[in-house]
């Protein structure tokens, strides 16, 4: 029998939600409306003084070049980073998960990422990088490979991407050991006494199993690398060299802050929450048929 919870006050439930409620509204639907109401205006850098233009500014911006190849950078950040960042934690987690002496140490030390601000992150791993006192790069010149994340498009997305990944690697790791976790291990040892090799039963159960975590993580990594990691690719390249790491939310802020254009900013913040929500309910629409429950 389906139990409810019932409230001697009407008002009591929404009283309940009402901060929850109020933080949204502040600081997602507030900004949200201004963005919208913005992008279809044009104003002076001191808005002092605006005029309504309608879709004049989403116009320009799909006649800019620049921006349209910002699509192509965002797009192949978005996947290094999502799959990647899937990939080695899902790695880590799973050996984690296999280590009997000190597991909470090694736990513990690859939660700790978690805790560092992205610019912080972005700094941590440009100096490590860095002309000429970084130790990987000093590491990549001694053997013959001249690293450059300043001249060369290549290094520099790898960098940010690199960075942007051990940011979100913890939170990624703590879900997936979880998952791993509460996978029943009377199915693991049945599966070993058919004689199922350990790659064979990670493919065929272990991984189906976590399928759920795996979806959910997908969703949050795409968000993640879409918006959080702005401050990565400002501390780390500035969107360069030239544009070749200007991601979609780093032009939004460099249009309007520093170029000044705070409507086409605007209308390419609308563009961007757009593009994240469609990407989401086609996440929610395809695959999360392939979950498993």
């Amino acid at each position: 029998m389906e139990k409810r919870v019932l409230f001697k006050s009407a008002w009591l439930p929404w009283v309940l939600i009402a901060p929850q409620m109020a933080v949204i509204l502040v600081f997602f639907f507030w900004p949200a409306g201004q963005a919208l109401y913005q992008s279809v205006l044009q104003q002076d850098a001191f808005g002092s003084s605006s005029i309504f233009v309608g879709m004049e500014n989403f116009e320009r911006l799909f006649n800019d070049p620049g921006y349209l190849d910002s699509f192509r950078i965002t797009a192949i950040f978005s996947v290094l980073v999502a799959v990647g960042g899937l990939a080695v934690s899902l790695l880590l987690a799973v050996m984690a998960n296999r280590v009997i002496r000190g597991a909470g140490i090694y736990k513990t030390l690859l939660i700790w990422p978690y805790a560092v601000a992205p610019v912080v992150a972005g700094v941590l791993w440009l100096m490590m990088f860095a002309s000429p006192y970084g130790v990987i790069r000093y590491a990549l010149i001694e053997m013959g490979y001249d690293w450059n994340h300043l001249l060369n498009a290549d290094h520099a997305m790898a960098l940010i991407v690199m960075a942007a990944i051990w940011k979100h690697i913890s939170y990624n790791f703590l879900f997936f050991l979880a998952g791993l976790q509460s996978i029943p291990q009377s199915l693991i040892e049945a599966a070993t006494i058919d004689g199922a090799s350990p790659w064979k039963r990670f493919w065929s159960i272990v991984f189906p199993l976590l399928s759920p975590t795996t979806f959910f993580l997908l969703v949050i990594n795409i968000i993640y690398s879409f918006f959080e990691t702005f401050a990565i690719v400002d501390a780390a390249t500035h969107g360069g060299p030239g544009k070749e790491t200007s991601i979609l939310v780093y032009k939004v802020y460099y249009d309007g802050f520093k170029a000044m254009d705070i409507n086409g900013s605007a209308a390419q913040s609308v563009v961007l929450m757009a593009i994240v929500v469609a990407l989401t309910v086609v996440q929610f629409r395809f695959v999360e048929k392939k979950v498993h429950y």
